[in-house]
C-alpha cells in the first residue's frame, strides 16, 4: 500500500463544491416547529412537513448539514433495519412485522422519488445490492431469502460462478441480489434535502448548537443557542449519535457508536478486475464488510463497529488488510482517505420514533440502516407533527430503553468481538471439512 497523508475530511466532504453556509440563529424568533439535528432524520421531517403546507418550521444545526453519521456513511439505501428479519418476525408476528418492513421498501421509493423530483445531484446508482455469502452453506441464502418472502421482499438468488463474474473474488460462495436498492453519495444527498427543504419554506440555520431547552409556562418551548433564543410549540430531537445534553431521557437511550470507511485511489481499469457491477456488496458475516464502485473508479470500503473513533492512519490500516482479503489483487494501491462517524444504536436494534404527548419528539437510533428508515421517519413524524396523525406508534413497542452507558457501550464492543469470533470459528470450521 502507498502512503501518504490522509486529510481530515472524508471523501464526500472533499469532493463536494463549497457552498455557502446557512445564517445561524441569531436574535429572538418564534417556529411552530424546532427541529434539532441536521441529519437524514430531522432533514426528511422537515421536508415532509413543508410539502404538507406546515409553515414556521426551523431545523438548527449545531455544525453543518450532515455533520455527522447522515454525511459519512456508506451510501447504501436499501430496506430492513438494524434488527435482523427473524427477530423482527418473532417479536411482531407476521401482519406487523411486514407492514414495518415494507414502510422501509417504500422509504426505499421515497429516497429515488425526491432525488428525481428535486434534482438532488448526489451521484445516485440505482443498481442494487448484492448480500455475498462468505460462508460455504448454502443454507444462510435459502433461510435468509425465505424470511424475506414473508415479509413481501423477493431477493434473488446468483450461483457462485454468476457472481464471481461480478465480482472477481475467490472469497464468496454464492449470493442474493435486491434490484430495489441503491447507493449514492450521502453528504450530497443530505445537502439536497436541505435546500429542497428551504425551497418549500423551511428556515435552516447552520453553526446553532441549542445550548438549552426548557418548556414555556404559557406552552411551547424555548430553545437557547449561543447566538440567539427560538421559541417553538414542538420540538423534534433528530441528534443520533451526537448526543445534545437536551433531554437526559432521549440521550440515555443510546449507544453512541464508529464505524469507519476508506476510500482508494482511482483505480481506472483496475476496477473492472474487482468488479464488473454497479451495484453495492456486503457480506452474510456477522460482523461484514461493505464496499461500492465509485463514479471516478475508486472503491469506498467499509465496515468495522467500535466504541470509539479513530485516527484516518489507523482506519486505513485496519481496511485496508480487510479490502485484500477480498481482492488481493488490489495490494499495493493507494488509500486516499479514511474516516469515522458517530451511529446512534438502541439496545433493542430498531429506530425510537416517539413523542410525549405535550409537543416534544423525537427521532434516532437508526444503528447504520438511516436512509430508507429515516425517509420513513419523516413522513411518519411530519403527518404526526402537522397533522395529528398516529401511525408513528407502530413503533411504540420500541421505546427509550436505558443503554446503560457506561456498561452498554463495553458491552456493545464485547458484542462485536464476540460475533467477530463466531464468524472466525465458522470459516475455520469449512476450512477443516474442506481439507
Amino acid at each position: 500500500m502507498r502512503r501518504a497523508a490522509l486529510p481530515a475530511a472524508s471523501y464526500y466532504e472533499a469532493r463536494a463544491a463549497a457552498v455557502p453556509a446557512y445564517p445561524a440563529l441569531t436574535g429572538q424568533c418564534e417556529a411552530e416547529v424546532a427541529i434539532v439535528g441536521g441529519g437524514y432524520a430531522g432533514l426528511n421531517t422537515a421536508l415532509g412537513l413543508a410539502e404538507r403546507g406546515q409553515k414556521g418550521v426551523v431545523l438548527l444545526e449545531a455544525e453543518r448539514i450532515g455533520f455527522g453519521a447522515s454525511g459519512r456513511n456508506g451510501g447504501f439505501v436499501f430496506a430492513g433495519y438494524s434488527l435482523g428479519e427473524q427477530a423482527l418476525l418473532r417479536q411482531l408476528g407476521e401482519d406487523r412485522a411486514r407492514a414495518l418492513y415494507q414502510a422501509t421498501m417504500q422509504g426505499v421509493n421515497l429516497v429515488r422519488r425526491r432525488v428525481q423530483r428535486y434534482g438532488i445531484g448526489c451521484d445516485l446508482a440505482d443498481a442494487g445490492v448484492l448480500w455475498t455469502n462468505w460462508f460455504r452453506d448454502a443454507h444462510v441464502l435459502e433461510q435468509r431469502r425465505a424470511l424475506l418472502a414473508r415479509l413481501g421482499a423477493e431477493w434473488q438468488p446468483v450461483d457462485a460462478d454468476t457472481l464471481r463474474e461480478w465480482v472477481c473474488s475467490s472469497r464468496y460462495h454464492g449470493a442474493l441480489y435486491e434490484p430495489n436498492a441503491m447507493h449514492l453519495d450521502p453528504l450530497a444527498y443530505a445537502r439536497g434535502l436541505a435546500h429542497a427543504a428551504t425551497q418549500q419554506g423551511v428556515e435552516v440555520r447552520e453553526t446553532s448548537r441549542v445550548l438549552k431547552l426548557g418548556r414555556r409556562s404559557g406552552g411551547g418551548f424555548r430553545l437557547h443557542t449561543g447566538g440567539g433564543r427560538l421559541d417553538a410549540r414542538q420540538v423534534l430531537l433528530a441528534c443520533g449519535g451526537y448526543l445534545s445534553g437536551l433531554a437526559p431521557r432521549v440521550d440515555r437511550a443510546v449507544l453512541p457508536i464508529a464505524t469507519y470507511v476508506m476510500v482508494t485511489e482511482p483505480l481506472g481499469t483496475r476496477l473492472y478486475e474487482c468488479l464488473t457491477t454497479a451495484a453495492a456488496v456486503y457480506d452474510t458475516r456477522f460482523a461484514f464488510d461493505y464496499y461500492r464502485p465509485l463514479p471516478d473508479t475508486r472503491l469506498l470500503w467499509g465496515g468495522r463497529i467500535d466504541v470509539r473513533q479513530r485516527d484516518a492512519e489507523s482506519i486505513r490500516r485496519l481496511l485496508y488488510q480487510d479490502m485484500l482479503r477480498v481482492f488481493p489483487q488490489l495490494r499495493g494501491v493507494r488509500v486516499d482517505y479514511g474516516w469515522s462517524g458517530l451511529m446512534s444504536y438502541a439496545r433493542h436494534q430498531m429506530p425510537q420514533i416517539g413523542g410525549d404527548g405535550k409537543g416534544l419528539w423525537w427521532a434516532q437510533a437508526f444503528g447504520g440502516h438511516g436512509l430508507a428508515p429515516t425517509a420513513v421517519t419523516g413522513e411518519l413524524l411530519a403527518a404526526a407533527i402537522g397533522q395529528g396523525d398516529g401511525a408513528w406508534r407502530e413503533f411504540g413497542r420500541y421505546g427509550l430503553d436505558s443503554a446503560l452507558r457506561p456498561w452498554g457501550l463495553l458491552a456493545a464492543q464485547a458484542h462485536y468481538a464476540w460475533l467477530q469470533w463466531h464468524d472466525a470459528r465458522k470459516e475455520r470450521r469449512e476450512r477443516r471439512a474442506r481439507d
